[in-house]
């Protein structure tokens, strides 16, 4: 008899484990995942909330000086003035015109640099001969800085769109190239001896070894090359230009007129930082197999 009574116990309390295990462990589960997301936003809020307490600080400070007439206006409009200006151009859409022109002309001198970049770091990684043929030079004219070669490109080739993309891609190809180079040198050596073992061919090697296991040193040249190419186009436009944002802070700068100045500094600070943004979550997306990784 109390056998059968251990056993309907037994059978009670199997019963309710089950259910336990099937029915509260998936919302317990459940409720894990929400709280530990809860407690990523909040951190990511917070985080944006003390990145910003400075530049709010600052353009309320800013406000309150201009308007009390502690700033000169024609040296520092105030942000409203400047607001008023964006809210100007904008409307008129020719702030969308020169951006658009912007972002094409740097898109194009980036796409150009960057494969030439990409192709010369590969070549000079793989191959010593490469190496001590082509890097020498490169590292030379690396060092070449935007305002000295700007003039001799114009006079190559004018004030053209030519001219333009030439100066951005110039900026754009070193640092992919150096970034390329040094991440398939940084390759492990047991990497090849894995493919010599599996029977690898070179391009075999390249696509599934040596380029994956440099991509953190490639991806990395990408977000500066795109960076550097953006600091090319202010240069290239600036220079000489018909259209673009750095033509309308140079027209702005003859016209004596602070605040659209201000407007097309703000657009280029913003468009690059969304541009480095954007790359930083494609470094997540693309490395997050890496334990050491914090983008």
């Amino acid at each position: 008899m109390s056998n059968g009574v251990e056993m309907v116990v037994k059978s009670a309390k199997t019963v309710r484990e089950a259910h336990d295990y099937t029915g509260t462990a998936p919302f317990s589960a459940s409720n894990k995942q929400k709280r530990a997301y809860s407690v990523r936003t909040k951190t990511l809020l917070s985080d944006w909330a003390a990145g910003a307490a400075i530049p709010v600080a600052v353009i309320v400070l800013w406000q309150l000086g201009g308007s009390a007439g502690w700033i000169s206006p024609e040296f520092l409009p105030a942000p409203w003035s400047i607001l008023s200006a964006f809210a100007g151009l904008a409307a008129s859409g020719e702030l969308l015109h020169h951006l658009g022109v912007s972002i094409g002309r740097a898109g194009l001198g980036y796409v150009i640099g960057g494969v030439l970049g990409l192709l010369f770091g590969v070549l000079t990684g793989l191959f010593r001969k490469a190496e001590y043929l082509l890097d020498p030079s490169v590292q030379v004219l690396r060092l070449v800085p935007h305002l000295a070669i700007a003039p001799l490109i114009i006079l190559w080739f004018g004030f053209g769109e030519v001219s333009k993309v030439a100066i951005i891609l110039s900026g754009a190809f070193f640092p992919l190239y150096i970034n390329t180079f040094m991440g398939i040198r940084s390759v492990d050596n047991k990497l090849f001896e894995v493919a010599r073992v599996l029977g690898f061919g070179p391009l075999q090697k390249l696509h599934r070894l040596i380029l994956p296991a440099a991509l953190p040193g490639i991806l990395l040249g990408l977000r500066l090359s795109m960076a550097v190419a953006w600091i090319g186009l202010v240069v290239a436009e600036l220079i000489g230009s018909s259209s673009g944002v750095g033509f309308l802070i140079n027209e702005a700068k003859q016209n004596s007129n602070t605040e659209v100045i201000f407007v097309g500094i703000i657009i280029f600070a913003i468009v690059g930082k969304l541009i480095d943004s954007l790359f930083r979550v494609i470094e997540r997306k693309l490395l997050h197999w890496r334990d050491s990784y914090q983008g």
